[in-house]
């Protein structure tokens, strides 16, 4: 294992210019996507000469964006490799303009949920150059394309839900409300940032475990795990688990808001499609969370207690076009060891593990075991210097994975 890590500037205080200021902006891309996709739509439309036959693909923009374009992007824009100084952080945490490019997402999202809602039920878009309504087809590519906006919009509500201003704690759990996953407010900062890269973490991946297995078991595990930590936070207030200090219970609330106020708008022809963003776009999360700790385990010290998280317990990718659209998630050993530093601040470290590509490519990687193993697997080991006794292992493949890199099952 290579210690100890730094995260060094290349450049002097005085020289130093954050690059990616101004691409900030691009992560309101998602948000916007599908008017973006409806300009498009009516262009062919328009132009015809076969166009208007192909022009449906463009509500599918949202897995086109996360599953082909940045992929490519990062191919061809390759690493970032710049921190800040430390000198700057102070400035850099208080500079208010990288708040208001996460605060401005949400009003975004919540217009092309409502727009969403509105195409999935038209039965006249003329206005597009479509006779009638969206097919089935389309509609389901809108789905598609909305869950993905819900699921970058989870990681805004983790950039936000970090922090300490009320303000946009409350803004995170607003933005949740679309995905119907407030519970992930309190089981992310309060569940998963203790008991992260351990066994006892729902959220944390296992060395030989499929994405496919990981899935219900964080989706699951999450769920009953913020259940039981604001049930003792409010047994410890004297307060009931109804009471509306809840935050699960309140986040959720927003869900029921939110949904209950599209279906009274628009009918009940939309829950369909609710459903599928809904289940599609928390799922991205999830997937998410299967990349960034896979088969990465905090040692035991002496007392029994796991040792303190550092970088070396997560997985990094810097690659600059997917940092950009998920507000440096990627340096998530540097948000994992500060988690309240905001991500303008966020450092890439020598010596951290790294993914080979940004998670938009590593996403697609995930649904298909045999490969993601042959990819991870040796990199889990190089880790570790090729002692697999110090990696989270699946449980029930453990003994099988111990003797097949001839180590002892301790029975």
């Amino acid at each position: 294992m290579s210690t100890p890590l730094e995260a060094q500037s290349a450049l002097p205080a005085s020289e130093w210019r954050d690059k990616k200021r101004h691409l900030w902006l691009l992560g309101l891309i998602p948000p916007t996507a599908v008017f973006l996709a409806s300009g498009f739509v009516a262009a062919m439309n328009a132009i015809g000469h076969g166009l208007q036959y192909v022009s449906p693909a463009w509500w599918w923009i949202g897995p086109f964006l996360l599953f082909i374009l940045l992929p490519a992007l990062d191919v061809f824009f390759g690493p970032d490799g710049d921190n800040p100084p430390e000198e700057l952080m102070e400035q850099l945490e208080n500079d208010k303009y990288y708040r208001y490019c996460t605060y401005v997402f949400i009003p975004f999202q919540m217009a092309s949920l409502v727009y969403a809602c509105y195409l999935w039920t038209a039965d006249d878009l003329s206005w597009l150059g479509i006779d009638g309504g969206l097919s089935i087809i389309s509609k389901v590519g809108l789905a598609l394309s909305i869950a993905v906006m819900g699921g970058i919009g989870i990681n805004t509500a983790h950039e936000l839900g970090h922090k300490k201003d009320d303000l946009e704690r409350w803004l995170s759990k607003v933005t949740l409300a679309q995905t119907f996953y407030g519970h992930f407010y309190i089981e992310h900062n309060r569940g998963h940032h203790v008991r992260v890269a351990t066994p006892e973490d729902p959220a944390s991946s296992r060395f030989g475990e499929t994405f496919w297995r990981f899935l219900p078991r964080s989706v699951w595990g999450s769920l009953r795990s913020s259940i039981e930590l604001e049930r003792k936070r409010l047994d410890r207030a004297g307060k009931s688990f109804w009471h509306p200090s809840n935050d699960v219970l309140n986040a959720w609330a927003m869900s029921i808001v939110l949904w209950g106020a599209l279906t009274a708008i628009f009918g009940w022809e939309i829950l369909p499609y609710m459903v599928i963003q809904a289940i599609y776009g928390f799922s991205l999360l999830e997937t998410v969370n299967f990349l960034e700790h896979y088969g990465l385990l905090r040692q035991t010290t002496a007392s029994g207690r796991y040792e303190r998280c550092s970088p070396q317990h997560s997985w990094n990718s810097d690659h600059i076009c997917t940092n950009i659209f998920l507000y440096h998630l990627q340096r998530h050993s540097d948000h994992h060891a500060n988690p309240t530093r905001r991500y303008q601040t966020l450092r890439s470290f020598d010596g951290a593990p790294n993914l080979p590509s940004g998670y938009a490519s590593m996403i697609t990687l995930a649904y298909f075991p045999p490969i993601w193993r042959k990819v991870m697997d040796h990199r889990v080991l190089d880790h570790y210097d090729g002692d697999i006794t110090k990696v989270n292992i699946q449980p029930n493949r453990r003994e099988k994975i111990l003797a097949r890199y001839g180590a002892s099952t301790g029975a």
